[in-house]
Formats: structure tokens, C-alpha cells, sequence
């Protein structure tokens, strides 16, 4: 009898496989992309990771290699990104109903009712196909749980006898062999803390920890833990929704691309800040009822005058319309507003979510107040489908300008090739 498996497919340097789908001339070269505002270094291809550069690395430390054509860094491009992303999971589901994003470059895929070895051809499969239809490569591990899934992926991402393909079975020796060899701290969701007070309890290994009493793994440290050390013994403890929780507050905020005083273009960053957190809401099917918005200065420019202030504005019902969240984001910032300061980030947090579809109504409510909610919620889903279609931001609430201090700085952006029609790729005979 065959059991429930579980994949998860990891794109490999995705943030830099994106750049390289559209430019084939960064394949095989140094490439990093920065941070919003181009700040440092958050993704880096393995040619830039050989050359030591780390995690985080500010990019201005890098210039003279760029300069010297050593190294290639590019601005964020998450429109292009997202894209990217969707495109996989597209590719995934053709073969299971059952995909999970767990993160931009991670998903976890079902596989039922396959044989060892019908689960390996498909595994084998989506390995090509992804690269094949979308151009991004990736590693696929499989495994009973999402916890030994893990450790397959990072497997098959790390030796190279599995080829980027790594099929875990519960109780095989091969299984025991790799986690005999796994240090606690490549365990998914062991931090470097745990790994200290379990040493003292010796348990230093993924084995160690397959093997402890759950019972007493749970008494002693938490239940966390006993989750994870049951998944590595092949019982799955995780569902496959567990990290579709509706978050209970949700953020939005950006620092600028340079900095700002004039009310007017902190009017316009607070709009699409609160636009966005109420997109989010609707997302996850949550109203909210308090608005909290933030300005900060910059604390390192000793030589400006400091002002971070915040306030929360009540919402006159909890809502997921764009409209009265924007107006209190409005108002909020205008009680918080002080001209002679310069400031570098500002946001948008949407507080005290309820479920939409366990709200209380009113008892004040009357046959207009319906009627209006009604009309509400068709703007908005038409609103939400326009974009999800043409593009985040085709129809908004007010004006942007394109040369406003809170847009990021992306000077090094490649064209958002897949979503821009003025960005697409052109060839030539």
C-alpha cells in the first residue's frame, strides 16, 4: 500500500534565475540582487557566493568589483519575481491539486497514491518540466513529511549523486544515513538556541532527534519541538495549511527612495500603503477596525531634526473597503504631520482584523446600510480583479507620480518582462 508523500520544490538563486531566463548573458557570471533602495546584497548566484561575498553585504562595498565588471548587481524587481513564481506553481499544479506556497521560491506539493517508484519518475518530471516551461531550476525532495521534505530538498541540493532529486522514505537505511549526517541545525524550524540546550541533552543530530521519547522532547522543551522530532520519524505533524492562518495585523511599509518633507508625497505613499494593506484584508477575508500610520525620520542623520511619530485612527465599522481605510490613513497622517522634518520611511498597519464572514451585523443597521455594504464589496472585487488582470495598480484611489521621494530607488531594475507591455522583450530578425 503506497502512502502520502510530500514534495517541496525549491527554484534554486531564484531572485538571480529570474534575471537569467530573460538575459542569458549573466549565466555563468556573478550576480547579486539588492535590496529595496539598492542597499545590500539579499540574493546572490553561486558564483558570487564563491567569491565570498555574504548575506547582506551592503552594495557600495561592491562597487569597485562593479566597476571592474568582476561582478554584476541588479536592483529588486518583485513585479518580475512574482510573475516568476506564479508561472512555477502553474507548472506544478499539472501535476497536483494539492500545491502549498510556502514562500516566493518554495512550494509544497501532495503526492497521493504513487508507488516508490511512479513517486521518483514524478519527482524526476517536475525537476525538467519547471525548468523546461518556465527557465528557473529547482530541487525536489520528497518525503512522509514536510520536515523530511526539507531535508531531501537541502539533499538533493547538496550532493550531487541525487542530481537535484531526492526521494526520503520513512524507515529506510538511506534515510537513516542522511540523518545521521544532518547537523540539528539544518532540522527546518530548530533555531541555534535549541541546538545549544539540546547538545547539553545530547542530541546533536537529526538522528538523536528521530530518535528521543517525544513525551519527554515535549515536557522538557515544547510541542514544537515534539512536531518536529515525530516528522522526522515519518509521522506528519504539519498540516499542509498550517501557514494559511489569516495573519492578525497586517503592514505595509517602504522606506523612500530619497528623503522628504513635502505633505504631498507622504500623502501619496500613505494612499498606496493602505490601498495595498486593504487588497491584503480582502485576501485573506479579514475586515479591520483601527488604522495605525508611522513616519520616521532617519536616527543616523544626527545633523536633522528627529520626529517619528505614530497614531492609530478607529475605522466607523470593521471593513476591507479601500475607500474609509484610505480616508483614515489620510486623516491620521494629518494629525501626525509637522512640516521642517525630512523623513525616510512611512506605513500602514491595518489592526484588530475580524473574520468577514463571522462579523456581527448591527442592530442599527437599515435596508441603505446593506445596500451600501452590497455595492461595497462589488467595487472592491472589481476593483481586485482589474489588477489581478492588468497589473497591481492599474486602478487605484488618487494619482501617483513617478518621480515622488517615497518611489523606491531602483537604479540597476531590469524591465518587468512578463507583465509590462511597454517592458516585454523584443527580438530582431
Amino acid at each position: 500500500m503506497s502512502h502520502p508523500m510530500i514534495g517541496l520544490v525549491d527554484c534554486n538563486n531564484f531572485y538571480v534565475s529570474c534575471e537569467r531566463v530573460f538575459q542569458p548573458r549573466l549565466e555563468g557570471v556573478p550576480v547579486g540582487v539588492m535590496s529595496n533602495n539598492d542597499g545590500c546584497v539579499i540574493a546572490r548566484s553561486s558564483e558570487l557566493k564563491t567569491l565570498g561575498v555574504e548575506m547582506g553585504t551592503p552594495a557600495f562595498q561592491l562597487q569597485q568589483w562593479v566597476n571592474q565588471g568582476r561582478i554584476h548587481l541588479l536592483s529588486s524587481n518583485y513585479e518580475l519575481y512574482g510573475d516568476m513564481s506564479a508561472r512555477v506553481r502553474e507548472v506544478l499544479e499539472e501535476f497536483s491539486a494539492g500545491v502549498e506556497p510556502y514562500s516566493i521560491d518554495e512550494m509544497f506539493v501532495r503526492f497521493d497514491g504513487f508507488d516508490a517508484a511512479t513517486t521518483l519518475a514524478l519527482s524526476r518530471t517536475l525537476y525538467r518540466n519547471v525548468r523546461q516551461f518556465t527557465g528557473i531550476p529547482v530541487c525536489v525532495g520528497v518525503a512522509p513529511t514536510r520536515t523530511l521534505a526539507k531535508l531531501a530538498n537541502r539533499a538533493a541540493k547538496k550532493l550531487p549523486e541525487y542530481a537535484g532529486v531526492c526521494v526520503l522514505h520513512g524507515e529506510s537505511d538511506e534515510t537513516r544515513r542522511l540523518l545521521e549526517c544532518t547537523p540539528l541545525g539544518n532540522v527546518w524550524g530548530v533555531g541555534r538556541r535549541l541546538v545549544e540546550r539540546l547538545a547539553l541533552q545530547g542530541i546533536e543530530t537529526a538522528w538523536d532527534l528521530r530518535c528521543a521519547d517525544p513525551k519527554t522532547i515535549r515536557r522538557r522543551f515544547s510541542v514544537t519541538l515534539e512536531r518536529t522530532a515525530r516528522e522526522l520519524q515519518g509521522t506528519p505533524c504539519i498540516d499542509m495549511n498550517d501557514t494559511d492562518e489569516p495573519r492578525q495585523r497586517i503592514m505595509t511599509s517602504r522606506s523612500f527612495g530619497r528623503l522628504t518633507g513635502e505633505m504631498s508625497e507622504l500623502q501619496e505613499a500613505i494612499r498606496q500603503h493602505a490601498q495595498r494593506g486593504a487588497e491584503k484584508l480582502r485576501e485573506q477575508a479579514s475586515h479591520a477596525r483601527a488604522v495605525l500610520v508611522f513616519l520616521k525620520t532617519n536616527r543616523h542623520r544626527q545633523d536633522l531634526a528627529q520626529y517619528s511619530p505614530s497614531i492609530v485612527a478607529e475605522l466607523t465599522e470593521p471593513t476591507d473597503d479601500s475607500r474609509p481605510i484610505v480616508a483614515a490613513a489620510q486623516q491620521a497622517l494629518a494629525e501626525i504631520y509637522r512640516p521642517g522634518y525630512r523623513f525616510m520611511k512611512a506605513g500602514v498597519m491595518l489592526l484588530d482584523l475580524v473574520d468577514a464572514n463571522r462579523e456581527q451585523l448591527s442592530l442599527l443597521d437599515t435596508p441603505d446600510s446593506a445596500a451600501d455594504r452590497e455595492r461595497s464589496e462589488r467595487l472592491m472585487s472589481t476593483l481586485d480583479e482589474l489588477n489581478q488582470k492588468m497589473g497591481r495598480g492599474t486602478v487605484r484611489l488618487g494619482v501617483r507620480r513617478h518621480d515622488a521621494a517615497w518611489q523606491l530607488r531602483c537604479a540597476h531594475r531590469t524591465p518587468r518582462w512578463t507583465t509590462q507591455w511597454e517592458e516585454l522583450l523584443s527580438a530582431k530578425a
